[in-house]
């Protein structure tokens, strides 16, 4: 059996409250359900609901391997029932019309070689994606699009004022920083820190030009300086250098969290869109039609190039702000993201890979 743990589909037919001995021999290898009931302890299948439900609360004894010749471990997890969602029509709400789910699109060149018709076809994916995405009450606010690329190494190499490495021997990172003077210059002093602290040098920072015409009032409210880091591997680290810049995005985001106050003063204007040796994200709280035309001196450069592109885009209302928070980076213990930079950081999670 190759995983190790598995889950019932469906209570066994034979009894509603015990399990054959021949099973319950082997139940170290399964997930299974209990419910809480006034009998002895009984085990159930996943599917099946407690006749207990409508008292609010649902136990789940759980046994968990952690791999072949290890002990099993019982856990016990209690779930409100008031959490969870409906399985049947009830009220205004029926599942059956549920479409909550991202657009997400791919290309990718089978050779491996970077070219622009990969770019470019990844982009007029995205715009046909529209239907998937969602708008505020504003027309020309987005709820949020992005595309992941490749490291375009010639195109950086043409447009930083600096000496970049071979390709796989630098990283580059996207960030969304505060439009404040201060606060920007002191969350690149924090990374540079954090990231001199870990063996790393940064060969420089990048501005990325940006057209923000024709965004609504919502996304200019919010919109963040976007700029570009560059960076070499640490001499510290024998890690490969994609955990190497995992580790320093962990401890970045908290060392400028934790200096910009953004915990307790409401204000999050510092994002980390992507940081890594391979690829790197261009994202905002852009409709996908905007996306182009907003990064225009990068995705609209022929010397622009990818071998693969991944394109996503939000189905959320940003009508309601409230409703983003589900997304909220705090679930996963990372920097919060408030108002202030929901539309804009939050945008496309999906494109951030660990």
């Amino acid at each position: 059996m190759s995983s190790s743990s598995l889950s019932f589909a469906a209570a066994p037919a034979w009894s509603a409250c015990t399990l054959p001995s021949n099973i319950a021999s082997s139940r170290t290898q399964l997930n299974v359900r209990t419910v809480a009931k006034a009998k002895p302890m009984s085990f159930f299948g996943t599917r099946l609901r407690s006749s207990c439900r409508s008292l609010g609360s649902e136990r789940l004894h759980v046994w968990r391997s952690q791999g072949p010749g290890r002990s099993p471990e019982l856990r016990v997890v209690v779930r409100s029932a008031l959490s969870a969602v409906p399985e049947k029509p009830m009220g205004l709400y029926d599942p059956a019309m549920d479409k909550d789910s991202c657009g997400v699109g791919f290309v990718a060149e089978l050779s491996g070689e970077g070219n622009r018709k990969t770019v470019t076809d990844a982009l007029e994916m995205l715009v046909r994606m529209t239907h998937r995405g969602a708008c505020g009450c504003e027309a020309n606010t987005g709820d949020g699009a992005g595309i992941l690329v490749a490291l375009p190494h010639q195109f950086y190499t043409e447009v930083v004022d600096f000496e970049l490495p071979p390709p796989g021997k630098y990283a580059v990172g996207m960030f969304f920083l505060p439009t404040s003077d201060s606060r920007r210059e002191e969350s690149k002093n924090v990374f540079r820190k954090v990231a001199e602290s870990l063996g790393h040098s940064v060969l420089g920072w990048r501005s990325v030009p940006t057209d923000n015409t024709g965004l609504g009032k919502s996304a200019l409210q919010t919109e963040p300086v976007i700029e570009q880091v560059f960076l070499t591997p640490s001499t510290k680290s024998k890690l490969d250098l994609e955990r190497q810049m995992y580790i320093l995005r962990k401890l970045s985001d908290a060392a400028i969290t934790s200096a910009l106050d953004l915990h307790s003063d409401g204000i999050a204007d510092f994002y980390t869109c992507s940081l890594s040796s391979r690829t790197v994200v261009y994202k905002g709280q852009l409709t996908p039609a905007q996306l182009k035309g907003y990064y225009f001196a990068d995705l609209g450069n022929e010397r622009f190039t990818s071998y693969m592109a991944l394109v996503n885009i939000l189905p959320i209302n940003l009508s309601s702000f409230s409703t983003n928070s589900i997304y909220s980076n705090k679930q996963h213990g990372e920097q919060p993201v408030t108002e202030e930079m929901q539309g804009w950081g939050m945008t496309s999670e999906a494109l951030r890979f660990e």
